[in-house]
């Protein structure tokens, strides 16, 4: 997992409330296990018309918005099923952060694991930012994990709340895998010890396999444009 510092970035406003995990990553795309590739389907059900075409109603859409890793959204974000691919699509899109009222807990636990930064902030402060991103040009927010701060270029400047053991896995980049993998030598002995077959050279493979190459250095943040292809019902 890379590991979460500071986001500098322009905001996408999507301050639609109890969007669910359908909506984020419709099922019928749920088609592997592996952490990539789900960029393109990101809200494909809202960003394209029944042609395939960009749809003109959906506010990310538009080209200001392009390249941006911080999603504003509505209260209860990611509620319905807890399919972790919600996380993995956000992030194979870009996002590096999303500023809400709340988080439905299934998927605001799926963002920590993954390294996608869920930031509750009050109503009055989301909607703030919405309208920033929506009138000024050159507008960005900055969301500092460290500080434990949000700021913007108009002056905003307020604490989030965060876990303190979901706080440093963030900042070191450290999912489950990694915190097993600190106690590698006395989970070797033991194995050892009792004369069992080793587990850790297996959990070295997972985390391999695990691994997203291509975050966040390769992001598919580009809202408008024809739709991803996809060859299933």
């Amino acid at each position: 997992m890379t590991p979460f510092a500071t986001v500098t970035s322009r905001v996408a406003p999507f301050p639609r409330a109890d969007v669910d995990t359908d909506q984020i990553i419709p099922a019928r795309f749920l088609r592997g296990v592996n952490r990539t590739g789900y960029g393109q389907y990101l809200f494909h059900g809202l960003r394209f018309t029944a042609t395939g075409e960009a749809e003109p109603g959906f506010e990310p859409n538009e080209p200001r918005y392009n390249g941006a890793e911080i999603l504003a959204a509505g209260a209860n974000f990611g509620c319905g099923s807890s399919r972790e691919h919600a996380a993995w699509a956000l992030l194979d899109h870009g996002f590096r952060v999303i500023v809400a009222p709340g988080f439905a807990d299934i998927f605001r636990a799926n963002c920590y694991q993954n390294g996608l930064l869920p930031v509750v902030l009050d109503g009055r402060t989301v909607d703030a930012i919405v309208q920033r991103t929506r009138t000024s040009d050159g507008y960005t927010v900055t969301v500092d994990l460290e500080a434990t701060r949000v700021t913007d270029s108009a002056g905003l400047d307020v604490a989030f709340d965060i876990d303190p053991f979901r706080r440093d896995c963030l900042l070191n980049g450290w999912d489950d895998i990694d915190l097993t993998l600190q106690h590698e030598e006395a989970i070797r002995a033991y194995e050892q010890s009792r004369g069992l077959a080793p587990s850790m050279d297996r959990a070295g493979s997972d985390r391999e396999q695990r691994q997203r190459p291509d975050a966040p250095g390769e992001p598919q943040s580009t809202w408008g444009g024809a739709r991803g292809t996809y060859d299933g019902c």
